[in-house]
């Protein structure tokens, strides 16, 4: 048997082939709780290397150094980059006394980690040596590598530093031609050392050569320009090169390497000892998705090189990368790559002196960053946790939450949930699901595509956005406008998530379509609800527009290869944005699906994702179970579910109640099936103390900058009362990036504690499919399937199925009165039950305030947690958790004769028959699945039918 036969894990056999691993990550609580060491025992991690950015993260984004902070502070009062300083020495030579063993193992070619100088001093050579030798004398540890950028002052400060007898890794490095000056500079600071009689073996050096960052601007001068191209041969020759060029510039300076080390000149040094300076494979993480997740580190394996990866891509070639020489496979066409490049008109000179620069400005704006978190640290001297959560519980359910952190801890469940472990769930398809851990990283490496939209839709002076879609494609959206309002400047942002026509109508009221954008968003491409909502707008758009101007005012939202990119792509869509193939639709938020209305909107996405990083970095798996934020909530969710309290009230202060509405749906889709996990219950009244079960957990997501004082009112008291309560302070708007984050952990962390899938939804798709049967059947006959009310009073009708009637006609006895079935439908609603209301109606703001009144009414009397929810929304949303959770609803269908209907293009069903299919299809579910459910069916006066029902729910429940 071979050695490489006897390695299963992809990351360690990588050193069969000649090629180190380095870690492109530090922190505090990675070095402290055993994480890096667990690294290098198990994953083969060779090195580590850090930049501005990711100490900026680590500091400002965690708790791991506020005590040092205030330890410092209480010493001796220091400005923000002595302490930032102070903080970074003591992890660097923390992580080199780890990684000694490696570098005298291998005779110093690995076991590194790397510092950077100051990225202000990037254009200064002198003081860049001045810099590099005293973080040398700082830290003193024979394996450091000190990080300098490879610029035109750089260069120079490289081979003095070589010659002084100090390791450097260079960084920035893009094109071949600024390699070779590297490589250069390297040999010739070593002639210098052999000149002066010193021991050239002592001396490491790697070169740093970026990767996706080629692509990602290539690619996207390449689609710009595919965009205004007709000619074939040209559109193919730049379809060719897509994606190809950032592999093809690495072989081709790799070759340039293996000749630099054969050279008589090298040769010479060699004979003293000296190493070469590898090639290192930076920037690898994949930054479009529609490229493998291990793109640059399976296609850049060859001998005497190094890749330095970040943890989420780490854990991804883990779990499914393919090791093999790849760096010289293919030679040919990597030059005939650079040739085609060259051919379409693009000047890769060009291309890498801009991301140079680019490079250059974001490790600035990121030092920038972190002084301020540094000083701002300093000031307030911060003691407390940096997560602003905090909980109060009975005693015996704290107990439990506290066995299941250790729990947690002692068996490393957060690192195996970021290492995609899907036997952390239920051992299916899990770890398919988890690409939303490392979303936000991946779009701030490519936030221009955001910042570009929102100019264009700015410049272009639209009136109105208008996003087309259902479930988690509209659902963030909709927190965003309703937090953010109309912005000064740019399109008000309007969300259509509905089917019902009046709804549809009094949208169609609000907007001019001649100055209107139109999102059409959609994981799949194949939802019904944007697709139907894409043809009827798009159809009233052509009809003023003109059919070759109509593409104009749309743009896609979808995952690679959908149904509607083709669409997109045929009808000219203005812009096709993907979505990431590995994160479900309620857990994207963060990606294109929530960013590009916002940025259309005007919110400042690259503030708000950088808002929402530092809690990226606050769940990280090297963070303890009882100091990780996500965790903590979650295992406050998922304990307390198992022990019956899983009605999760959540109470949002007003500026950010439509946080409420995206929870609901996180919580329901994600844990709401084999009859088990969480019911959210959002906007239900206040109420005191006294009419609450003992079913419930009450979360207040409190906005700091405009609290609401009958909230901490009521809430305070359900603290005394010694309700289980988490206050969760949110200090802005902004902010809210971290709670989308913070609570995605969170249900993935609850879902592992419930025993269930939190990432499909199949109670969903059996609502679809009965839907579709009935759509199908109005196409073929134009009609639904006859039915009959099992009673009819004043207008109103009342439906079930079989079995539901047998029970309430039996229940109602001689009182067969509208009264007399709804008395015996709201008896069946016992201790530990919930009522929801399923109102397909139009959404607006009197059916609302009815509908309030309605489900406060039944909790008062009955005691039992409420929902509302407007279908067909709901079915994307709370509608799994009906179906699928615990069998412990009472549900109330409301549905109603449409005094308005509009035609839904190209099909012979109209906007109301898809809305009735809906609902009957959502119905017939229900009954399916033994829920208890009646329906009532209004006339065409919904207005006075919910009067009417309100009125007969408080004669009920007199």
């Amino acid at each position: 048997m071979t050695v490489s036969e006897t390695i299963t894990n992809p990351l360690q056999a990588l050193q069969n082939y000649g090629q180190s691993i380095w870690l492109d990550y530090i922190r505090r609580s990675l070095i402290t709780s055993g994480e890096l060491q667990r690294l290098i025992d198990e994953d083969g991690v060779r090195g580590v290397t850090s930049n501005p950015a990711i100490f900026q993260k680590a500091i400002a984004g965690s708790i791991d150094y506020d005590d040092a902070i205030k330890a410092i502070e209480d010493s001796h009062d220091q400005d923000a980059i002595s302490l930032y300083e102070q903080l970074a020495i003591e992890d660097i030579q923390a992580t080199a006394d780890i990684l000694q063993p490696i570098y005298q193992q291998t005779n110093r070619q690995d076991g590194y980690v790397s510092l950077e100088v100051s990225p202000y001093l990037a254009h200064d050579t002198e003081q860049t040596i001045s810099e590099g030798h005293r973080l040398w004398q700082a830290i003193k540890r024979p394996n450091l590598m000190i990080k300098v950028p490879g610029t035109p002052a750089g260069i120079p400060a490289i081979q003095q530093l070589i010659s002084d007898r100090i390791n450097v890794n260079v960084t920035l490095l893009f094109s071949q031609e600024v390699y070779e000056q590297v490589a250069n500079a390297y040999i010739a600071g070593l002639e210098a050392l052999a000149a002066t009689g010193g021991d050239v073996s002592q001396v490491n050096s790697v070169a740093s050569f970026f990767i996706s960052r080629i692509d990602t601007a290539i690619d996207h001068l390449i689609m710009t320009r595919l965009k205004t191209i007709s000619n074939k041969d040209e559109r193919e020759l730049l379809e060719e090169i897509l994606g190809k060029i950032a592999i093809a510039n690495a072989k081709l300076t790799y070759q340039r390497y293996q000749e630099i080390y054969q050279s008589d000149r090298w040769k010479k040094l060699a004979r003293l000892g000296a190493k070469p300076q590898r090639l290192l494979w930076a920037s690898t993480a994949t930054k479009n998705p529609l490229y493998s997740d291990v793109l640059y580190v399976e296609e850049l394996i060859g001998q005497n090189t190094v890749n330095t990866i970040p943890p989420t891509t780490l854990a991804a070639f883990a779990d499914h990368g393919q090791p093999r020489p790849s760096l010289l496979e293919n030679l040919d066409v990597a030059e005939e790559m650079m040739l085609k490049l060259e051919r379409a008109g693009i000047s890769f000179k060009s291309i890498t002196d801009k991301l140079l620069v680019e490079g250059l400005d974001l490790f600035s704006d990121a030092f920038d960053q972190l002084l301020g978190a540094v000083e701002k640290k300093r000031e307030i001297v911060l003691g407390a946790k940096l997560d602003s959560l905090s909980y109060k519980l009975p005693e015996d359910l704290n107990t439990s939450v506290q066995a299941y952190l250790e729990d947690w801890r002692v068996n490393g469940k957060i690192r195996r949930l970021w290492s995609h472990d899907a036997s952390l769930w239920t051992g299916a398809d899990e770890n398919r699901w988890l690409g939303w851990l490392g979303i936000t990283e991946d779009q701030l490496a490519q936030i221009d595509h955001l910042k570009q939209l929102a100019q264009e839709v700015k410049d272009l002076r639209f009136s109105h956005v208008v996003l087309l879609g259902m479930g988690g494609s509209s659902l963030c959206p909709e927190v965003m406008k309703l937090t953010f309002g109309k912005i000064a400047g740019y399109p008000e942002l309007l969300v259509l998530d509905s089917t019902d026509p009046a709804q549809i109508q009094t949208l169609l009221n609000q907007i001019n379509l001649t100055t209107t954008l139109f999102i059409v968003s959609s994981k799949s491409g194949s939802t019904l609800e944007p697709n139907i909502f894409k043809q009827y707008f798009f159809d009233q758009v052509q009809q003023i527009l003109g059919a070759e101007s109509a593409g104009n005012r749309f743009i896609a939202i979808t995952d690679p290869g959908s149904h509607l990119q083709h669409i997109a792509e045929g009808d000219d869509f203005r812009h096709i944005f993907f979505g990431v193939p590995s994160i479900g639709g309620r857990y994207s938020a963060l990606s294109n699906f929530g960013m590009v209305p916002a940025a259309a909107m005007g919110v400042d996405v690259a503030k708000f994702l950088d808002f929402a990083e530092e809690m990226v970095h606050s769940c990280a798996p090297s963070v303890p179970a009882k100091d990780n934020p996500g965790v903590v909530l979650g295992t406050i969710l998922g304990v307390l579910a198992n022990q019956g309290r899983d009605k999760v009230t959540l109470i949002t202060s007003p500026l950010i109640a439509d946080l409420g509405a995206w929870l609901e749906q996180l919580l329901a889709e994600s844990t709401g099936k084999d009859n088990l996990g969480l019911i959210p219950i959002d906007r239900e009244p206040l109420g005191e103390p006294k009419v609450y079960g003992s079913d419930r957990l009450f979360v207040y997501i409190r906005l700091e900058s405009d609290p609401d004082p009958t909230q901490d009112a009521a809430f305070a008291a359900l603290e005394q009362a010694g309700q289980p309560t988490v206050r969760i302070s949110v200090a802005h708007p902004y902010q809210l990036g971290q709670e989308f984050f913070r609570w995605q952990i969170a249900t993935a962390v609850a879902g592992s504690i419930i025993g269930i899938n939190a990432f499909n939804q199949p109670d969903v798709e059996a609502s679809k499919i009965a839907t579709r049967q009935l759509t199908t059947e109005y196409e073929k006959t134009g009609a639904l399937p006859a039915e009959t009310p099992i009673f009819t009073e004043a207008g109103i009708k009342l439906f079930t199925d079989p079995k539901n009637a047998v029970f309430l006609t039996e229940a109602t006895g001689p009182d067969q009165s509208l009264v007399g079935y709804l008395r015996a439908h709201l008896n069946r609603l016992q201790l530990g039950d919930y009522f929801a209301l399923l109102a397909y109606i139009e959404m607006n703001e009197s059916h609302q305030e009815q509908l309030q009144v309605i489900r406060q009414l039944v909790r008062d009397s009955k005691q039992v947690a409420t929902c509302l929810g407007f279908g067909p929304r709901f079915l994307h949303s709370t509608g799994q958790a009906y179906k699928g959770g615990p069998n412990t609803g009472v549900f109330l269908q409301i549905t109603c004769d449409d005094a308005v209907d509009l035609p839904v293009t190209g099909h012979r069903y109209s906007f109301g028959v898809v809305k009735a299919a809906q609902a009957r299809g959502d119905f017939q579910v229900l009954a399916e699945r033994n829920r208890r459910v009646l329906r009532l069916h209004l006339g065409k006066d919904v207005q006075a039918g919910l009067e009417l029902l309100q009125k007969v729910i408080k004669q009920v429940l007199v």
